[in-house]
Parts: C-alpha cells; structure tokens; sequence
C-alpha cells in the first residue's frame, strides 16, 4: 500500500502551518515552532505566492493533514463533484467519514497516523466485524470498537477509562474501547483551518 514517507515536520514547514502528523509530540516538542521557514534553501528569497499557488498549498495542506497520497485525494474530488452538496464539503465529509480518520478522533490513535497503522494492523472492529482499510466510509449507526484480544495492547490501555472528547457527530465508552456515529459530521465540527473553496478552484482550473 502506498504511504507517504516525507518526513512530518518538513511537511508542517512547506505548508506553513502545524499539521498535528504526530499527534501530542505537535503540542510541545514540535520543530516548527524552532524553525517555521519554507524548505530549501533559498526559501527567504521566494517570491509572491501566486494565485495557483495558494490553491496548491491549500489542496496539498488538506491532502497531507488526512495523509493521503494525490491519486487517491483526487479520487474523492471526482466523487464529491457527483454530490448534491457543494464539492467542497462533500470532499471533507469524506474525508472525515474515514475509517482511520474516526479512530483518531475518538482518540484511539493520538494521530491520523497512528490512527492508520491501528487499522492495517488489523485492531478495529466496525459492527463486529474486523476492518483493515483506513479508507472505509463509516456509517451513522456504525458502531466502531478496539478488538477485546487487543485492548490489552500498551496503547490501548493507557486509554481505557480516561475521559477524552470527540466531535458531537461520534460518542465514546472509554472502558469499553467503543465508539458510535451519532449523525454525520457538520461543517463547524471540523475544526481544521481548511478553505475548501481553494481546492475546489484548484481542480477546476
């Protein structure tokens, strides 16, 4: 499976924001808060960004925030473009909507990457059954879960029973491991500083 090697904070330092690729490591030890400059090194002598440059940017930020390689990013756009709802959001709720991306946000994994390794690696469950693949859409009703035979792994039980806070759209029983879709994702519940409007003239271009 195609993965995204390109170190982390490099990523965080061309899109000129943090990324949170590396979850609580983000908050504090994190190197783009000692050095935020462009890569390269002929960064502080670039010019203007122009037009379809701030389009790149904005697409590549919400591709890498997701981690997710452009094939397969553009592949969403294609399908969001089918949507009755704008492109824009229909591209986020997607996104949002990914197997990997929810064990994140009810904090099973401390980033969406871990988050993703959790998945391959075979720990989740979706209804009782086991799912393998970051990218499966969740459902509302979906009832996502650790693997009782796992929850004794390290990274799980330093979790279980400790308060954490999801999204509205997602509950979670911390001493069960278990987490439930209570409705689909709104635009405010996403709380990433995404202009998907830019992505959207980006691919339209």
């Amino acid at each position: 499976m195609a993965k995204n090697l390109d170190p982390d904070c490099k990523q965080c330092r061309r899109e000129g924001c943090k990324l949170f690729l590396k979850g609580e490591r983000c908050l504090t030890k994190c190197a783009f808060d000692k050095r935020p400059t462009i890569p390269g090194v002929h960064a502080t002598g670039r010019k203007k960004v122009s037009e379809y440059g701030i389009q790149l940017r904005e697409k590549n930020k919400c591709r890498r925030t997701y981690n997710i390689l452009e094939k397969q990013f553009r592949n969403y756009y294609e399908k969001a473009t089918k949507s009755k709802e704008s492109t824009g959001w229909a591209l986020l709720k997607m996104l949002e909507l990914r197997l990997d991306n929810v064990v994140y946000r009810l904090n099973i994994g401390s980033s969406r990457t871990e988050a993703r390794q959790i998945v391959n690696h075979g720990h989740i469950t979706v209804n009782g059954k086991k799912v393998n693949i970051p990218s499966y859409q969740v459902k509302v009703g979906d009832v996502i879960a650790v693997k009782p035979e796992k929850q004794g792994l390290e990274m799980f039980s330093s979790i279980k029973g400790a308060k954490v806070n999801t999204p509205k759209w997602l509950e979670f029983d911390s001493n069960a491991l278990t987490g439930k879709v209570l409705a689909l994702p709104e635009r405010d519940d996403i709380d990433l500083d995404i202009k998907e409007h830019l992505i959207v003239e980006y691919y339209s271009r």
